[in-house]
């Protein structure tokens, strides 16, 4: 008898686990890639195909030759180009640089290999380039519109230990509006001048590699509102 119970009592405790472990997805974002260049500007080849293949596998990616079996431009330093689609029909270029990471999770469809079916020309130039490790960040704000804090001296010594980071709320310390998913924005000023926003999900990484002086901290002295709007997002 104690045995009957135990077995029921295990298949009802299952359906109700089984469900939450299934639906329990990570985010994914709203570009869908359309084309993935690697190499220069002046030797580059196609690995759409390559890199679909991967995303099966890894969500994260560190970007080298060996990522793809091909130097398209020996002892020259390299990088892989994704062009992609916005839910609105805005296309855009993301670009990483051979050492950084390719976070799968800025991407709709990223390990379900539903993308790379074309629609855009192939072409080296084009899109909108990201920061390219240009911008120097001038602030970070964590949270949401409502209720967001200034972590911008928390993700300094974070930065010092580490070249990319997964983004939760253990990496802060804080929650500033529970049960709500939360974003990362950092402000940035580029070579001329030029500002801008860059916004991280939860459960994304934060490359690094896209901003001048990470490791050392020689950012975060000011020069943003610490307003949460503004900029051009990431």
């Amino acid at each position: 008898m104690f045995q009957i119970r135990f077995a029921i009592f295990l298949t009802l405790a299952l359906s109700f686990c089984l469900p939450a472990t299934l639906t329990a997805q990570p985010p994914e974002g709203e570009f869908v890639i359309l084309s993935a260049q690697y190499g220069t500007e002046f030797h580059h080849v196609d690995v759409t195909q390559r890199l679909r293949e991967a995303a099966r596998h890894e969500r994260m990616i560190h970007l080298d030759n060996r990522t793809f079996g091909v130097d398209p431009e020996k002892g020259v330093p390299k990088m892989l180009r994704i062009y992609a689609r916005g839910p609105e029909g805005h296309e855009r270029m993301f670009e990483y640089r051979e050492g950084s990471v390719i976070d799968g999770g800025q991407f709709r469809g990223w390990d379900r290999g539903e993308w790379g079916n074309g629609g855009w020309s192939g072409r080296w130039e084009g899109g909108e380039p990201p920061a390219g490790g240009d911008f120097l960040i001038l602030s970070a704000q964590y949270g949401t519109e409502r209720r967001h804090v200034d972590v911008t001296q928390r993700l300094r010594e974070v930065a010092r230990d580490h070249a990319t980071i997964l983004l939760d709320n253990r990496l802060f310390g804080v929650d500033p509006d529970k049960g709500v998913p939360k974003m990362l924005r950092i402000y940035a000023r580029g070579p001329e001048g030029h500002e801008r926003m860059f916004e991280y999900r939860e459960g994304t990484v934060i490359d690094g590699g896209q901003f001048r002086g990470w490791g050392r901290g020689e950012w975060g002295n000011g020069g943003w509102s610490g307003r949460w709007e503004g900029g051009e997002p990431r």
